[in-house]
């Protein structure tokens, strides 16, 4: 097998080529959580206690129980940042049935790393929640008191960067 002999100086170069100043500042950590009970009684009263399978928010009838309950960890240093947030309840139950076992309670995934020091651009990438309408699956954040089907049965997350 031929080697470059270029491509054997950038390796051993490397190590020196990626050598920067160590940050003095300590990143910051936070966490936050959320939760969602309710309780809700359908007139039809469905033997098994669950609503119509295009429901996902508030689904269980004449129970008490968790629509969404959040817990999130955010991480802030100098240029970059990061969250994670998992989630359960009866929306996540509902709504991300069909997603893998690992996958199903995760509501948000990704990090950033800032391209200028002179300039807020970002390059994030990962799973986000949704700016899209006036809904969303924390229920403080809708705009109005109740889901419209229409959101209820679209993602209110996205992906990429």
């Amino acid at each position: 097998m031929k080697c470059n002999p270029l491509f054997g100086l950038i390796w051993l170069l490397l190590p020196v080529l990626l050598h920067a100043q160590q940050d003095s500042a300590p990143p910051q950590v936070s966490f936050s959580g959320y939760a969602e009970p309710y309780w809700l009684y359908d007139f039809g009263q469905p033997e098994d206690h669950n609503r119509p399978a295009f429901i996902y928010s508030y689904n269980r009838h004449n129970e008490v129980n968790i629509n969404v309950a959040l817990l999130k960890a955010s991480i802030t240093h100098t240029r970059m940042r990061a969250n994670v947030a998992i989630m359960g309840g009866t929306y996540a139950q509902a709504n991300l049935a069909g997603e893998p076992a690992l996958l199903r309670h995760l509501f948000e995934a990704n990090a950033g790393v800032q391209l200028s020091k002179k300039h807020q651009w970002w390059l994030d990438m990962g799973i986000f929640p949704s700016h899209i309408g006036f809904e969303s699956a924390i229920g403080k954040d809708c705009w109005t008191l109740s889901r419209s089907l229409m959101a209820e049965n679209s993602p209110y997350y996205e992906s990429g960067s």
